[in-house]
């Protein structure tokens, strides 16, 4: 666990590092942009690995039909990612549509895994995104952008749908099925 824990550090140590030391993190200039992908990348890789080592310590054990809730809230997710790079009528509607969409995939992951690495990871997470939003909204103002064509909404639908099959195809292909209950 401890490479979980060291990895779940960084992702939000990295995060926060540019409104938390915003004239620290202005004088490192483009390079500290190349370093701070470097550490996420580095946080990603020990959350991953971490998450795969760690024992698995049941502290519940999920109904089986949350896994349908579950499903669901992951498309809605996909969608809601989706939607910070929508040019469509839909754009504007959310401020944080990732952080927005990163807390909507804590809370289904937190429904499913009932064990003590996943609600670690899960709820860590769900804590860094509201932590975030919560940051960026007392130091930044928000000007909400203008909506545009309805059509590119639709393509938004069309591109959800294909990256979710893509999502639970990986996680097939990592043992996960998305679709057990």
């Amino acid at each position: 666990m401890i490479l979980l824990v060291l990895g779940i550090a960084l992702w939000v140590a990295a995060h926060l590092f540019k409104r938390a030391a915003p004239d620290a993190r202005a004088r490192l200039g483009g390079a500290g942009k190349g370093a701070l992908a470097v550490v996420l990348l580095v946080a990603l890789v020990l959350m991953i690995l971490g998450y795969r080592q760690a024992p698995f310590i049941g502290v519940w054990t999920p109904p089986a039909f949350l896994v349908h809730v579950n499903n669901l809230l992951m498309v809605a997710a996909v969608f809601v990612y989706g939607m910070s790079a929508t040019t469509g009528r839909l754009r504007g509607k959310l401020r944080h549509p990732q952080l927005t969409a990163v807390k909507i995939w804590a809370v289904a992951h937190l429904l499913v895994n009932g064990d003590l690495a996943s609600i670690l990871l899960f709820g860590a997470m769900l804590a860094w995104a509201v932590a975030e939003v919560i940051v960026i909204n007392r130091s930044e103002a928000w000007v909400r952008p203008e909506p545009g064509p309805a059509r590119k909404d639709v393509l938004l639908v069309v591109i959800t749908i294909a990256m979710y099959a893509i999502i639970t195809a990986i996680h097939a292909w990592l043992g996960v099925w998305p679709f057990a209950g």
